[in-house]
Parts: C-alpha cells; structure tokens; sequence
C-alpha cells in the first residue's frame, strides 16, 4: 500500500449486526404503548432506510416526528440485548487493524443507539457515524478518506459510489445479490466471513499498483 492509510467504512444493520430481533421487539412496545398496529415481522425486512421512512407505513404524517422521538427514547431497553453480531462482523474488523487500517461505521441509525450495540457486542469501530443514508453516507465517508464502503443494502453502494470509494455489498440484508450487483457494487460477498480474504487480496493489488 501507498502511505495512505486504508480506511474501511461499514453499514451497521444487516451488514455488521443482525438487528432484526432487537427491532421487532421495539416496534412491538411502540405498537403497545401507542394502540397502533405495526407489523413487526414486515417491519424488519425492509431494514436500511431511515426510520421515518418505516413509520409512515403505521403513523399518520403529523405523527412521525413524535413516533421517532419515541422510538429511538425506548430503542435502548427492548433492542439491544437481542441483537447479534453477524457472522464475520469481527473478523471483517480485525482484518482491517491487521493491515494497519481504521474501521469506520456509517450508518442511519441514531448515533447513540448504534455506539451501544457495537459496546454490547464488543465491535470496536474508529469512528461511528450515524443519521446518514445512500448518498449520503458518502459525507462521512470522504471526510474519514475511507477508500472502501461495505453495506448489504443498495442505499450502501449508492452511497459508496457518490463517495468515489469501492463499494463491496454483502448479501445479507433485504436486497440479493443481483440487485446488489445491478445497482453498481464492486464486489458482491454472500456475508462478512469473506471480507478478511477478499480484503487480503485488494490491499495485494493495491500494494502491486504501487
């Protein structure tokens, strides 16, 4: 590698954590607290977009911004003890120190709440970076230099691409490979347990380009 160093930026939901238990259980409180119905179990097939975005299915539109608010207060108490990592989640991070690189986390989760599901997992990330998505995932992405961008939705690689950073997309969230593939991604990994060989080899490359 060149004297630069390699920074990796990483979505969170989907792509580093499997938040979908910890959101379902979330949407069930807010569905009890407020006596309005919300599919659960829909709800986080659609993860990656911001939440505004999820609660206009179930909220009228004067509603959103409170039922947001409320969201994100209660999020802590029913989402993050469930959550999991994703298989190669550390790993993918590890690699990135093992090549003397930062590991970034960009995402459109609340800040706050994605910082406590990387500490309840043990996921250490240089920088965490939240309220962003699809394109502009790329502000935080120039601003950290980040040379790579990894997420599993096709927000992610829009976002990867409007930061000129090489978009790697796993399958593992609610977009497949094909429509990962078609959106523009780089390279399409079936999960993170790929990332550490897939990364070996880029900074090979990289190292070979002078």
């Amino acid at each position: 590698m060149t004297s630069r160093v390699l920074t990796v930026g990483f979505d969170l939901d989907m792509t580093l954590i499997d938040s979908r238990p910890g959101i379902r259980e979330a949407y069930r409180a807010l569905s009890a607290e407020t006596g309005t119905y919300i599919d659960a179990d829909l709800a986080v097939t659609r993860l990656g977009p911001p939440l505004e975005e999820e609660l206009r299915n179930w909220f009228p539109a004067e509603q959103i911004e409170e039922m947001g608010d409320r969201y994100r207060e209660i999020y802590p108490t029913y989402a993050i003890a469930p959550t999991l990592a994703m298989p190669g989640a550390r790993e993918a991070v590890e690699a990135v120190r093992a090549h003397g690189g930062r590991a970034i986390v960009v995402t459109a989760k609340h800040e706050p709440n994605a910082k406590l599901h990387l500490a309840h997992l043990g996921i250490e990330a240089d920088a965490v970076i939240g309220w962003l998505w699809a394109e502009a995932k790329a502000e935080a992405l120039r601003e950290h230099d980040a040379a790579v961008y990894v997420g599993d939705h096709t927000g992610d690689v829009r976002g990867a691409r409007t930061a000129g950073a090489l978009s790697v997309a796993v399958a593992t969230g609610p977009c497949d490979a094909a429509e990962l593939r078609s959106a523009g991604a780089d390279t399409v990994l079936a999960d993170l347990t790929e990332f550490p060989a897939w990364l070996d080899a880029y900074v090979a490359g990289a190292d070979d380009r002078g």
